[in-house]
């Protein structure tokens, strides 16, 4: 009897069970919160208030988000650009990378070989590889059009001609293809070969063994492959702002100021005018503006590709 009056009730155990489980969950809570949530709500609260990182931030409404909406001319250019870079280059560094990695898997003497020449590029620091790139393509001094000058072909002016200066990064996006060609040879080295010599015996040529055997068995990493590509070039930054500074012939340094999105403001993107705005003109507010956009479209983006059936994993090709 004492026993049963001294054990702790139903109500005691789940308050324990509760306390072990914020126990485990607390470093990922500490780190969600302060990397992410706090931030996440300064940066709200930043774009309803004028500040410019030195005086007090004063509330001013909606006054940040009229400004960038309906007075920012270089808004539009910059979601534009960076909605472009988003389409074609996630879409096409997932099809050379998952065919890439096909390549590999086909090869049966010297894979080693190219599985390291493939993803050497990308390892490559992108300051040093976009320099590399923007000389390569250079329309004067470039061995690039000198080759296409060779063959006969008209050499583009790549870095320097609006219509070009995108799929010139694409193509810089290209050359470090890489990382997915490692991700997308991991997940087709992991099917089954029972469903291939199945498929064999069906009858099933390349083309239906594709569609049949590999795809679904891929598609969950193809789905992280195009959401992580998504994020990623939503944010960026780096290749455009350096390429674009060289082809203007600026030397890039310190203290230097150049205004983003040469030529023509055809590679200007969304977080260079972060940048712009937050660092260089210290209106944190617009900038915040921007950055929330940016989340959204993020968020919007990533909860369409993961949705249900409609979406690119569909609940007929779940794990």
């Amino acid at each position: 009897m004492a026993h049963l009056a001294t054990a702790p009730g139903p109500r005691r155990r789940r308050a324990r069970e509760r306390l072990r489980v914020l126990g485990f969950l607390s470093p990922w809570l500490i780190g969600f919160t302060v990397f992410f949530g706090y931030p996440l709500i300064a940066t709200v609260y930043f774009s309803f208030t004028r500040y410019n990182q030195i005086q007090p931030p004063s509330f001013v409404g909606l006054r940040n988000w009229r400004y960038v909406f309906t007075q920012m001319p270089l808004f539009g250019p910059a979601l534009w650009n960076t909605l472009w870079l988003v389409v074609v280059m996630v879409a096409l560094r997932v099809v050379f990378g998952l065919g890439t990695g096909l390549l590999v898997t086909k090869v049966k003497t010297g894979a080693g070989f190219f599985r390291t020449a493939f993803y050497l590029p990308y390892l490559a620091p992108p300051v040093a590889a976009t320099v590399a790139f923007v000389f390569l393509l250079n329309p004067g001094t470039g061995p690039v059009n000198d080759a296409l000058t060779a063959l006969g072909v008209p050499a583009p002016d790549w870095f320097n001609d609006p219509h070009w200066a995108k799929p010139s990064l694409v193509l810089l996006s290209l050359w470090g293809i890489g990382d997915l060609m490692v991700i997308f040879l991991a997940a087709l080295l992991d099917v089954p070969k029972e469903r291939y010599e199945a498929a064999q015996l069906d009858g099933a040529g390349p083309i239906a063994t594709f569609r049949y055997v590999t795809w679904p068995a891929i598609t969950p990493v193809v789905m992280f492959a195009v959401v992580t590509g998504v994020v990623q070039t939503m944010q960026y930054y780096t290749q455009a702002l350096v390429a674009g500074k060289l082809a203007s012939g600026v030397s890039v340094g310190p203290g230097t100021t150049v205004q983003p999105g040469y030529p023509d403001h055809s590679t200007l993107t969304v977080t260079q005018l972060v940048y712009s705005l937050g660092f260089q003109n210290f209106n944190t507010g617009a900038a915040c503006v921007l950055s929330l956009v940016l989340f959204a479209i993020a968020m919007a983006a990533a909860s369409l590709l993961m949705r249900g059936r409609t979406g690119l994993l569909g609940a007929e090709d779940r794990p």
